[in-house]
């Protein structure tokens, strides 16, 4: 019998404030897809640059015959002795896991496979092309240190770090991550707000039910609970909403960028994220309930 009235008081309550329970899905729906969109951007950075860390190297060029570097003093280019002496010093560098020489012949063959200028690819011979070591590091944070310390070494023409060659796209996939989460938190604030709105709004208008049942004994518990559940219903229902809007992100954004992706966005990071901020929506919609009616139900 209470279960049943604690029931039909929620459907009322709804009832009588669906214009606003509405406002309360629509809210909770976007702020959830919005917070689920910027975790998903979060998750998509953290993989690539996991991904693209691991492999990050640096390039220790060699100098060539007739050089343009002012570091090659040497205009025959870098020397045997030089060679060996370089790679004996980059091998025993602590922060170094691996180095691989690459050929005048190895280099050539990798730059035809990336450059299209078809006069550029005819004027250019074997001979033009840099010898290099590349290094492959056991911390990539140490790539910066790493760089330093083998520039200015005979027979270097020039040293890159590949890192500082990403820095600028990791810039700004953080950047786009900060605003999706920013906007996502100024839209729970809102709904937040909105929900405490709404409780209020029931609260008042049932305030004559709510005072006879205090008259007859009713706990602040069973007073409450039909308000509580009004908004873990409509937090519900705002997060499902939410969780489809994400699958449709996920679907026509991320998997239409996947080509473009060394690490693209799984499903189970996707399930991870809907079910996490379903959570969030029912959550703010409970203790956005619940403070607010501690605050301003009088019976």
């Amino acid at each position: 019998m209470r279960a049943n009235f604690i029931f039909s008081e929620v459907w009322i309550g709804l009832r009588r404030n669906l214009t606003m329970t509405i406002a309360v899905v629509v809210t909770v729906a976007v702020g959830m897809a919005l917070l689920g969109v910027g975790l998903m951007i979060n998750s998509q950075v953290s993989k690539l640059t996991g991904y693209w860390s691991n492999k990050v190297e640096v390039s220790v060029y060699l100098c060539v015959k007739n050089s343009a570097f002012a570091a090659c003093k040497n205009k025959n280019g870098v020397t045997q002795e030089q060679r060996a002496n370089l790679e004996q010093t980059i091998k025993s560098l602590p922060d170094v896991e691996q180095v691989t020489f690459e050929s005048q012949t190895d280099a050539y063959k990798k730059w035809q496979q990336q450059e299209v200028n078809q006069t550029l690819l005819a004027v250019t011979k074997v001979e033009d092309m840099p010898e290099s070591f590349r290094v492959k590091l056991k911390d990539p944070d140490k790539a910066a240190a790493v760089a330093n310390s083998l520039k200015g070494q005979p027979g270097v023409s020039n040293v890159v770090n590949e890192r500082d060659l990403l820095q600028s796209v990791f810039g700004f996939m953080d950047t786009l991550r900060n605003v999706a989460l920013g906007i996502a938190i100024l839209m729970v604030i809102a709904a937040t707000l909105l929900i405490g709105n709404t409780v209020r709004l029931s609260a008042y208008n049932r305030r004559r039910e709510t005072g006879i049942m205090r008259l007859v004994g009713a706990s602040n518990i069973y007073i409450q609970l039909p308000f509580v559940l009004e908004g873990l219903i409509a937090g519900l229902i705002g997060g499902v909403l939410a969780g489809v809007i994400l699958i449709i992100v996920k679907v026509y954004i991320f998997e239409s960028i996947q080509t473009y992706m060394a690490a693209p966005l799984g499903w189970d990071t996707v399930a991870g994220v809907i079910s996490g901020t379903m959570a969030i929506g029912v959550l703010i919609c409970v203790v956005a309930s619940f403070i607010t009616l501690r605050r301003y139900l009088r019976v």
